[in-house]
């Protein structure tokens, strides 16, 4: 028991012992604790001190540095400020001698001004004395004779302007008739180039430009010769090898050409051998016309006609209408006049026959002269052809007013027969309007520089800028261009587009 007790004490007492030294212990760490705390602060004191009194510092260097500048810049501003003071005054100084100039110049003005005046009065004064002097001496007021005069002028001046104006008058009407002969001149001359010179005139070609003084002959005996005979004109000018023959019978000028191609075919000319061959050519001539009148009824299905008929539908064979060929124009109107008969219940046999014949004086005309439908009208009925016939074909230009259907048919077919694409020559105006027509089109394309529409309109060259258009672009803008003619213009066989791209570069040498 008591050794439990002294155990239970010595516990006790190391345990009372334990709890001081604990204690013991928290407070020196404490201490410490507190120690280490009061240095921290004071090292964080010091230090914010000396960040602190860096921050002075810098603040201070700043401001002395911005201080410096600002004084650097007002001492600039003070400077220029001087200096535009300066000039300031310089030139007031000068705008105050200028002032002084102006105001002596202008004193100088008014001083020469009075002069003037003075002197106008001085010279007023003496005008005035010599006039009095002069109307004392002439006994004639000044402004008596000043009206006389300007009324003299005026006579003078209306009479003068009287006879200009006669002059202009007479001038201009001289100007207006000239000018009006020169344009009726030009017109006519552009009509028979365009009609006369492809209807009367026929080409013969040479073997050789020698062959043309052979033709003239020794002072132009062959010549005379052959024109006296066949009764044409031989036009020998510089054409290489190549002559003309001018006749406006058709007939005749056919003659001098066989005529012609034999003599130099068989290179023997002169008077007697141009009869020769004249007569056999006559003869050839002939016998095709009568060839040609005989075909022509076989093709239209006509029998039973008149012998002279026959051959004067055959000389139709040499003559053109507006460029059509007169008797194939009979025969297409006798086919068409055949048909429309047929169509509406009319004898197609009598209005071929009318439309067959109605363009027969056309034969004559020009050796007759009047209406080509009322000479024709006058040799049918000479001829034996019925009074239906006679009819259709004086009635079919309205010289004589359509009484029957058959003189109407023959209009109708007549007028198909003429107005059909491509029969007859189209007019210059219409001509020249669809070439400027198909130039315009190819020109509104982009890259084209000149457009150029040949053989009458059947191929467009097109140049192109070779910097714009390359070789595939050229061969699009040929298919385009064709396109746009396509589908915007009307016009008879084809159009050939030639799109040209050429490209030249060109240097000096120096």
């Amino acid at each position: 028991m008591p050794t439990a007790l002294v155990a239970t004490g010595a516990a006790l007492v190391a345990l009372v012992l334990g709890v001081g030294a604990g204690r013991l212990w928290q407070r020196r760490t404490r201490d410490r604790a507190a120690v280490t705390a009061e240095q921290m602060l004071r090292e964080a004191r010091r230090d914010a001190q000396r960040v602190l009194e860096g921050a002075e510092r810098e603040a201070r260097a700043t401001a002395e540095a911005f201080r410096e500048r600002e004084e650097a810049a007002l001492d600039h501003r003070r400077l220029e400020l001087e200096s535009l003071e300066e000039r300031s005054l310089q030139r007031e100084a000068t705008l105050e001698q200028r002032a002084a100039n102006l105001a002596q110049r202008e004193t100088n003005l008014i001083e020469r001004e009075r002069e003037v005046v003075d002197a106008r009065r001085v010279a007023e004064e003496l005008r005035e004395d010599a006039r009095a002097s002069l109307e004392k001496l002439a006994g004639v007021d000044a402004r008596a004779a000043k009206a006389e005069l300007l009324q003299r002028v005026e006579d003078e001046a209306r009479r003068d302007a009287m006879v200009l104006m006669r002059d202009l008058e007479m001038r201009a009407r001289e100007e207006a008739d000239r000018r009006a002969r020169r344009i009726l001149t030009s017109t006519v001359q552009r009509l028979a180039s365009e009609v006369v010179a492809e209807t009367t005139v026929s080409t013969v070609h040479l073997p050789s430009d020698e062959m043309k003084g052979r033709i003239i002959g020794r002072d132009g005996r062959n010549i005379r010769a052959f024109e006296g005979i066949t009764g044409v004109n031989i036009i020998v000018d510089d054409t290489p090898e190549a002559v003309g023959i001018s006749a406006f019978d058709p007939v005749r000028r056919e003659v001098a050409r066989i005529a012609l191609e034999r003599l130099i075919a068989d290179g023997r000319i002169h008077p007697a051998s141009i009869e020769d061959a004249y007569e056999k050519a006559l003869a050839e001539v002939e016998q095709s016309v009568r060839d040609a009148g005989e075909w022509a009824i076989l093709e239209v299905g006509i029998s039973r006609m008149h012998p002279e008929l026959v051959n004067l539908l055959g000389r139709l064979k040499y003559r053109l209408s507006y460029g059509q060929n007169v008797l194939h124009h009979l025969i297409e109107s006798a086919k068409v006049a055949g048909m429309l008969a047929a169509e509406i219940g009319v004898d197609p046999v009598e209005a071929r026959r009318a439309a067959f014949l109605h363009d027969i004086g056309k034969a004559v005309s020009h050796e007759l002269g009047g209406s080509h439908a009322l000479v024709g009208a006058e040799i049918a009925r000479r001829f034996g052809e019925t009074p239906a016939i006679v009819h259709g074909i004086e009635a079919h230009h309205n010289e004589v007013e359509p009484r029957t259907l058959t003189a109407v048919i023959v209009q109708a077919a007549d007028a198909v027969s003429a107005s059909r694409p491509g029969a007859r020559r189209e007019a210059v105006e219409s001509y020249v309007r669809r070439l400027e027509q198909l130039e315009a089109i190819a020109r509104s394309f982009p890259g084209v520089e000149r457009v150029y529409a040949m053989q009458a309109g059947r191929e467009v060259r097109v140049v192109v800028d070779p910097g714009a258009v390359d070789d595939l672009a050229a061969h699009d803008l040929a298919r385009r261009i064709a396109k746009r003619f396509q589908e915007e213009l009307q016009y008879p066989g084809q159009i050939e587009v030639t799109v040209i791209r050429e490209l030249r570069a060109t240097d000096f040498a120096r």
